[in-house]
């Protein structure tokens, strides 16, 4: 993971809470063409599996990200820094938080799929040691577009499959 640097701004990362909304909604229309709803974030926070946390300076959130437990992963499902905070160092800080949270002897890997026209955070992503595996056809259904999966793995496992990792990509896969 990156290293913090003198202009970039140390966060407090907590969990997410109901008051935390209004804030978490601006950063996500501001950041998205096709915006989660609040019902789309209360629908998901109710789930057993799902996390939401916050990074957050002087009482005000930056950012946020959505994750789901699974058995041996965890799948990032939103995540977004408010506009005047990129490239400070708050999403980095994020990411190195979710990372934390892996083992090698249950969660060993994180996965979240990223629209193929949102550069900005596939190359934030790449930065953060997460690599393409494959594509994703028409994986979003508000407009039909593409994603690509991506993974952090844990351990030495990561390098192992890399060649096999961007052969998948060639290929286009199917996900359905």
């Amino acid at each position: 993971m990156g290293r913090m640097h003198k202009d970039q701004l140390r966060v407090h990362i907590r969990w997410m809470i109901r008051r935390d909304m209004s804030d978490v909604m601006r950063i996500e229309t501001d950041s998205f063409d096709f915006a989660w709803t609040e019902e789309d974030f209360i629908r998901c926070l109710q789930q057993r599996n799902c996390i939401g946390m916050v990074a957050e300076s002087n009482d005000k959130v930056l950012a946020f990200m959505i994750y789901e437990l699974h058995k041996s992963k965890l799948h990032l499902m939103n995540f977004a820094v408010a506009a005047e905070m990129r490239r400070r160092g708050v999403g980095m800080q994020l990411a190195t938080k979710l990372v934390g949270k892996l083992s090698t002897h249950r969660r060993n890997r994180i996965t979240l799929a990223v629209r193929e026209t949102n550069l900005a955070a596939q190359l934030f992503f790449r930065k953060q040691e997460f690599r393409a595996m494959k594509v994703l056809r028409g994986y979003y259904e508000d407009s039909g577009e593409d994603a690509f999966l991506m993974q952090y793995r844990m351990t030495d496992e990561m390098n192992e499959g890399l060649d096999e990792a961007v052969n998948r990509i060639a290929q286009y896969h199917d996900e359905n």
